[in-house]
Formats: C-alpha cells, structure tokens, sequence
C-alpha cells in the first residue's frame, strides 16, 4: 500500500473534503431507502408452511403479531452438510439485531428448504438463537426467487436476482420483506447476491480501516470467509 505521509493539518484537509462526499453518500443512501418503501406490494395468496421446533407455521404466523416480516433466505438445500459459507456469514451478524428489530415492530426469521432435523443441528453447531424454520415440501423458496428447479433454467419466466433465467438449478442466498395489514400478508421487497451487503457490519468495520476488505488479489468477494468455527483460534 502507498499512502502518501503527510502532516495532520494536510491530513485534516484532505478529510473534509472526504467528509462532504460521505455526507453526500448518507442523503443518498437515505432518498434510496424512502425509495424502497414507496415500492408497489403484491398480496401473498399462496399458502405456505413452515416448520420448527413448535410445529408447522404459516407465513402470517411467522410475523409473531409484529407489522413486518424479514425473511432470509439461507442456503442450506436437502442433505447439505453444513450451511452456504456467505449466507452464515451474513447470519453471524442477526443475532445482535434480533432485540432492536421487535422494537420496531419487525419480526425476523430464516427459512431453508433443508429439513429441520438438519437446520438445527447445523444451527446449534454455529450457536445462533435466531428463528430459523424448514420450508421443505413447500414452494416458498421457489416462488421467492432463492431457489429453482431444474425445469426453471433457461425458462425467460424464471429469474435470477430480477436479471435472466437461471443457468443452473443452484440456490441464491437474498432476503424479503413482507408486511401484514388488513388480515393480509404483502410482499414488499426481495434482495439478493451483493444485495445483501448492506447487512455484513463486518464490511462496514473493514471499510472504515486503510486495508479495507483486504479482497482485491482473491479470485472472488468472500474467498477468504470460513465457517466461523474453522477459523484458527489463534486468529479470534
């Protein structure tokens, strides 16, 4: 890396006209939030059930009396071994979250296709406390966009993260939000791949260092994340 070295009055120029651009960014990034919530929403008719240590669930019941949903859709597919490393990534940074969240009405869960003898053995491997149900037998996961089926690849009606047929039958991590109103369950928003950036506070800590991510000799983003448990424990 070749920072230039300067004095700290150089260096203090050189932050405020940073500063204005990150101001700039913030409103930006705020306008672009406002935007989100103006979207259209879509009622959810379909029935769907879920699945976790209390029995079998609707979507409306997931919401636990709370105005709105997240859903994340983490990839952890029938007979898989272990969880999507980028999705338990993302979800080491949930928990935290999970308090604030019911202060604004906001109920969180993730949902799997994986059966639930196999979501809660992987997710008391990784200590997590966050609601995590089984969507197995049902098409949630499909109709969601963060899984196909291989009659889905290279149908125009399918798409991957809005953009194109799938090329392939394999899962995409994302997340949706819902809201309940009326007795009725809404579709509001979905993200998916780098979408979900936003939710790794992980980037967010890196971003502000001077090695930032640390990621650009890596074949790909993320090439570098573990399991947490496989990390060395020298390195925690």
């Amino acid at each position: 890396m070749s920072t230039p070295i300067v004095s700290r009055e150089q260096w203090t120029v050189a932050r405020k006209a940073l500063l204005a651009k990150e101001k700039a960014f913030t409103r930006e990034r705020e306008a672009l939030a406002a935007e989100r919530r103006k979207l259209p929403m879509v009622k959810v008719d379909k029935p769907y059930l879920f699945e976790d240590a209390t029995g079998k669930h609707t979507l409306a019941e997931l919401f636990e009396g709370k105005a709105q949903l997240i859903v994340y859709h983490f990839m952890l597919e029938p007979g898989w071994k272990e969880g999507c490393r980028g999705c338990s990534y993302v979800s080491d940074h949930f928990d935290g979250a999970l308090a604030h969240l019911a202060q604004r009405d906001t109920a969180f869960v993730a949902v799997s296709r994986a059966p639930l003898a196999e979501i809660e053995a992987f997710q008391k491997r990784m200590g997590w406390k966050f609601r995590w149900l089984s969507s197995e037998g049902s098409d949630f996961n499909y109709d969601f966009g963060a899984s196909f089926r291989l009659e889905d690849v290279g149908n125009e009606k399918v798409s991957v993260n809005y953009a194109g047929p799938p090329k392939d039958d394999s899962p995409v991590p994302g997340l949706s939000a819902f809201l309940a109103q009326g007795g009725q369950v809404f579709h509001t928003y979905s993200t998916y791949r780098r979408g979900l950036d936003q939710l790794l506070n992980t980037y967010n800590l890196l971003d502000l260092t001077p090695l930032g991510r640390h990621e650009e000799d890596l074949p790909h983003p993320m090439a570098w994340v573990k399991l947490h448990d496989k990390y060395d424990s020298a390195e925690h």
